[in-house]
């Protein structure tokens, strides 16, 4: 190829246009008994978005988690899955066993935290003492068996997000963020000779962009 033709794919490739977006919008949850199923959720915690009637044979009710962005479905006349087939559906969590906390005293089942030292390695007794992302769980079950999977994620992987960006999808994710932040913003005072940093706003806030981002963290 030559250096004009080369230049011209170059052209191209630039200016082609970014894909359209593509939204996770619903997940649909194979059930036996709606009105249970809609008393389960709603006692979690989650939003009721609709309940719709379609004479006998259809009924559609969405439920959107705290600070979700996708919801799920069911209902009848949804699906011809098995009740209680769906599993492996993750609910990410800043704090897993402060989300623990707030089902069990909802009155849901929840299972012991426990993590795994690296993907496709065996599950290890308590949240990874480590703190890091992506590695510490607790699962339940709604009435007919359908698993839920809690995921503490604290610091995404890089290129999982905009980096240009830095959104909490609640105030308990704002709030455990600065925690984080308050914490090892502690530790950066004692490696300065225990001093106090008048600049803390900018330290917070460089440190929360940083770990949402997936970037190393301000010492």
């Amino acid at each position: 190829m030559d250096i004009t033709s080369s230049l011209s794919s170059i052209a191209v490739e630039t200016q082609r246009p970014r894909s359209l977006d593509m939204k996770l919008e619903v997940v649909v949850i194979p059930v036996s008994n709606v009105e249970r199923s809609k008393q389960f959720y709603e006692g979690l915690g989650w939003r009721l978005d609709a309940d719709f009637v379609v004479g006998d044979t259809f009924r559609g009710i969405q439920l959107t988690p705290p600070g979700s962005p996708a919801s799920i479905h069911f209902g009848t006349g949804i699906t011809t899955a098995p009740p209680g087939s769906a599993s492996g559906l993750y609910l990410v969590v800043s704090d897993i066993e402060s989300a623990r906390a707030e089902l069990i005293g909802r009155g849901v089942e929840v299972s012991e935290a426990f993590h795994r030292e690296g993907p496709g390695k065996p599950t290890v007794k308590g949240r990874d003492p480590e703190r890091r992302s992506y590695s510490s769980f607790a699962t339940f079950k709604d009435p007919d068996g359908n698993e839920w999977l809690l995921q503490e994620i604290t610091t995404r992987f890089p290129g999982r997000i905009d980096s240009s960006t830095t959104t909490y999808a609640s105030a308990a994710d704002l709030a455990s963020a600065l925690r984080r932040a308050s914490e090892a913003h502690g530790e950066h005072e004692k490696r300065n000779g225990g001093r106090r940093d008048e600049n803390w706003p900018d330290w917070y806030a460089e440190y929360m962009v940083a770990e949402q981002a997936g970037n190393e963290l301000p010492l």
